[in-house]
């Protein structure tokens, strides 16, 4: 593999390809083609990556901290990756395994993560603002200060998520499961909690405004 010619951009096409634990940090990957490719362990650290081909990718434990991301991540294996301060703002990361991942302060506004693996993820103060997480597994996130207004989250497993002081306005949880979630001081005003079990959820210091349910 000429590591060079990816560096300067001129070698765009890399579906398939391996490229375990390389550095690709600091680079101009914009509209790369790496769908299904090997990139376990790679540092992408820093790298433009806007409109990147990343479909099926295996991407478990890669470095993608302070990444544009803004790609199609779609069933790409994201497990243990760091995304730190990432930018996902619109990406496809539909049935995308992002279990035990760490996305502390990245951005998700707008992005679709229908099906998706978010099981034991770090999502402490993220931007998920009118992300499409339908079906989502996001049992034992921390989603500690997230930002979730407008989310789409119905049919979401949210089953021991901490969601503590996150912002939940108008989101729509219909279908979803809380059980043992802890939503101390979270913002539910105007949120859609339709069909939703809230028995065993932690409530306390709750904005409640004018919950639907």
């Amino acid at each position: 593999m000429n590591i060079e010619a990816i560096k300067t951009g001129e070698n765009k096409q890399l579906s398939g390809a391996d490229l375990e634990d390389e550095n690709l940090s600091q680079l101009d990957l914009s509209r790369i083609n790496l769908a299904g490719a090997t990139l376990v362990g790679t540092d992408f650290s820093g790298s433009k990556l806007e409109g990147a081909h990343l479909e099926g990718a295996n991407l478990m434990g890669a470095n993608l901290q302070s990444t544009d991301l803004r790609a199609n991540l779609m069933g790409a294996n994201l497990m243990q990756a760091d995304l730190t301060d990432a930018d996902l703002r619109g990406s496809n990361l539909r049935g995308a395994n992002l279990m035990s991942a760490n996305l502390k302060n990245s951005s998700l506004a707008g992005a679709f993560l229908s099906g998706a693996n978010l099981m034991s993820v770090n999502l402490q103060n993220v931007d998920f603002r009118g992300s499409d997480l339908r079906g989502a597994n996001l049992s034992g996130a921390n989603l500690k200060g997230a930002d979730l207004s407008r989310a789409d989250l119905r049919g979401a497993l949210l089953n021991e998520a901490n969601l503590e002081e996150a912002d939940l306005r108008a989101a729509n949880l219909v279908g979803a499961s809380l059980n043992d979630a802890n939503l101390l001081c979270a913002d539910l005003e105007f949120a859609n909690f339709n069909g939703v079990d809230l028995e065993r959820t932690c409530l306390v210091g709750t904005i409640k405004g004018s919950i639907s349910q």
